[in-house]
């Protein structure tokens, strides 16, 4: 099934190569930060750096570790869904009592500003 994205450029962790000692720059931090679209000053980047460089430091530390046989896990306890039954309930007039407490509403949606810049 194709979503439509290209994930030609994304990387297992089994692919990624075993010598990590490559240190995290300001420049690799500013680069995810716009990626992100965010606007960090000098100082953010800064301690973003030397934050995100403890943490991939603490990771490297757990790449020592022998896994194997050991199988993945996804949660450390059996879980169990409870579910509800599937039942129609009443629901009529709750959208307009939202759409009433909506700073503004437009051919009843609620209307918001545009997102990432966009023009409206």
């Amino acid at each position: 099934m194709d979503s439509g994205r290209n994930c030609a450029s994304f990387v297992y962790p089994d692919q990624v190569a075993q010598d990590q000692s490559e240190e995290l720059t300001r420049d690799d931090v500013a680069k995810v930060a716009q990626l992100a679209l965010l606007n960090l000053d000098d100082e953010q980047i800064d301690t973003f750096t030397a934050q995100l460089g403890a943490v991939l430091e603490r990771a490297r530390d757990l790449q020592g570790f022998d896994v194997d046989g050991v199988p993945p896990t996804a949660h450390p306890y059996p879980l169990v869904n409870v579910l509800r039954p599937d039942e129609p309930e009443d629901w009529s007039g709750v959208g307009q009592a939202a759409l009433a407490c909506a700073p503004d509403s437009e051919d009843n949606m609620f209307k918001v500003p545009p997102a990432l810049g966009e023009e409206p």
